[in-house]
């Protein structure tokens, strides 16, 4: 069920949810966060979706935060959600304009569900000071997302400045499986230092820079990053040790092969999480997670290079 409230307000807003429980019931009596998102009408659809799928393992109060022009008078323009167009959840999707597009944290404050914690995601570029914004006081995780900047890079380097405890990104969270093979292969035998690393992954891979850099703080040892065609993402991970390198390579049908000195080859999907797997991934923790921290710190402990396909192509 879909109900628009053109040029409202939140009280209209709450009475109307009033409404429809009484005709559909409580959707979020079992709700465990609210989750923000706060876009633009660019990145509203995908990321309403991903919302949406990803409450099926969280369910939740989402609210969704749409800037608008900031010319002309305030404006709030809401659209509720419910059922099977929300996923487990209730969805309201409140459109800002005027000044309202500068307090966003305001508008949903009285739309957050009472006693539970509060998550914020910008699935675009979010603010400089992440949790000094509007929307990101009110949080206890914040969520961005390097991969969708024009510089992923940069937009880490900007995180790492003004990381504070609760933030997080999904570039991280896309790192998951990864971490986890290496580091179940570093605790099998033999059980010897790894003295070089060489990560390998697209020019625009937030995701290749943070498993970098994550192994440099973790292994204490030379880190290499380097830079492959745009749009792979994460394709290697090269570990070498004294009785032979550790390989785990992922190729373009997103099939893995995970190589080892005196073992057979392992061969195994490796897929890229789609957008709402990886928001899946990081609502499952809303505590402060101090090993991408560290990863952020570990950026400019890696040595970054171009390959030469990646200079032809």
């Amino acid at each position: 069920m879909i109900v628009n409230l053109p040029d409202c307000s939140t009280r209209d807003v709450s009475k109307q949810l009033v409404r429809l429980r009484s005709q559909v019931g409580a959707v979020t009596q079992g709700g465990v966060m609210t989750l923000v998102i706060v876009t633009d009408e660019e990145h509203a659809d995908d990321a309403i979706e991903a919302a949406a799928e990803a409450s099926h393992e969280h369910p939740s109060r989402i609210l969704v935060l749409v800037a608008g022009s900031k010319r002309g008078g305030s404006r709030l323009d809401a659209q509720i959600r419910v059922g099977g167009e929300a996923g487990v959840s209730e969805l309201i999707v409140l459109r800002l304009a005027g000044e309202l597009v500068d307090h966003g944290g305001s508008v949903v404050i009285p739309l957050l569900l009472a006693d539970s914690p509060v998550v914020a995601w910008w699935p675009g570029a979010g603010p400089k000071e992440l949790a000094g914004s509007s929307v990101g006081r009110l949080a206890q995780r914040r969520i961005t997302d390097a991969a969708t900047t024009s510089n992923p890079r940069r937009e880490l380097a900007v995180r790492a400045d003004d990381y504070t405890h609760g933030d997080t990104d999904m570039a991280w969270a896309r790192t998951t499986r990864w971490r986890a093979l290496l580091a179940t292969t570093l605790d099998q035998e033999p059980f010897e230092q790894v003295t070089a690393v060489t990560v390998k992954g697209a020019s625009d891979s937030a995701s290749s820079d943070l498993v970098a850099a994550w192994l440099a703080v973790r292994l204490r040892c030379p880190v290499e990053r380097v830079d492959g065609a745009k749009g792979r993402g994460l394709i290697s991970v090269t570990m070498e040790r004294a009785s032979g390198a550790i390989v785990l390579e992922r190729s373009e049908a997103e099939h893995a092969t995970l190589t080892q000195p005196g073992q057979q080859p392992r061969h195994f999907p490796l897929p890229r999480p789609s957008t709402a797997g990886a928001l899946a991934e990081e609502l499952r923790r809303l505590d402060k997670d101090e090993v991408y921290r560290d990863a952020l710190q570990g950026l400019d402990l890696v040595k970054t290079k171009s390959s030469t396909k990646a200079k032809k192509s």
